[in-house]
């Protein structure tokens, strides 16, 4: 069996090889930061809102989709709600980003909803997990966690188990499961918490990274490895908010599989 560093590197030369193209349905906030990662990294992005180019797009040359509900109103919902659906008709997986899931209830209902059709993919923080598991102490603050990602982990295997998908919790260490295996991630930067939409745009990279690979957890291992790793290259030359931004993109621009293999601290728990 490969190692966890081995997986990733395989990941970002597939993502590389085949450049996929991935539907956004993302917060207001963030879709720039959200494009440019997906770009830096090698694959396409795309941003659509009507639900005629939405169902065009998934069946005909879409690799993956992201839902983020960063900034959720009804007719957004609606949208993703539709989405979902065509995702599933035409086999296009698909990553659920529940941002502030458990503090607001109209997200929190239509997450759940939306969880009716399977994702391949959950990332959020340990709050948004454990609320989305319907587990107890889900507290957050905005969309800041209160919780430390590894008193997150039973709800995210439990989650995992229920749902089919991967879940990807992300902290100071990163959790990726299937409720059957754990992998975990220390690479990253507290820089990463002090620019906008860093966090969103790792949902982006997940997609990206579901596409690429022969399993959503060796996608949420990369995906983690890949974001933390260019998140450290970045603040160690860049370590001011504005700067790093920039170099955020630079880093993932020229992070190549064999960095992963010699740089990224993965390990197996479970």
């Amino acid at each position: 069996m490969n190692s966890p560093q081995q997986t990733a590197a395989a990941v970002l030369t597939a993502l590389r090889a085949r450049r996929p193209l991935i539907l956004s349905l993302t917060n207001n906030v963030v879709q720039s930061i959200t494009a440019n990662i997906l770009l830096s990294v090698g694959g396409v992005p795309v941003m659509l809102t009507h639900e005629a180019e939405i169902q065009d797009l998934l069946h005909s040359c879409a690799n993956g989709m992201l839902v983020n509900v960063g900034t959720l109103n009804e007719p957004q919902a609606a949208t993703m709600r539709f989405a979902v659906q065509e995702a599933a008709a035409a086999g296009i997986p698909w990553v659920l980003d529940p941002v502030a899931v458990g503090l607001l209830q109209f997200r929190t209902g239509v997450c759940t909803e939306l969880l009716r059709t399977p994702p391949a993919m959950i990332r959020g923080n340990a709050s948004e997990i454990i609320a989305l598991a319907g587990a107890q102490g889900a507290l957050c603050r905005g969309v800041e966690s209160t919780a430390d990602s590894a008193a997150a982990l039973p709800a995210a295997k439990a989650l995992a188990c229920k749902t089919g998908a991967a879940v990807l919790v992300t902290g100071e260490t990163d959790y990726a499961t299937d409720g059957r295996r754990t992998i975990t991630c220390t690479n990253g930067h507290a820089l990463m918490t002090r620019v906008t939409g860093v966090g969103c745009a790792m949902g982006v990279l997940c997609a990206a990274c579901v596409a690429s690979a022969e399993c959503a957890l060796d996608a949420a291992v990369a995906a983690a490895a890949i974001l933390g790793l260019a998140g450290e290259r970045a603040a160690a030359t860049h370590p001011h908010p504005g700067s790093f931004a920039a170099a955020l993109l630079d880093a993932l621009d020229s992070l190549s599989p064999a960095d992963l293999r010699n740089e990224a601290r993965l390990a197996e728990i479970s």
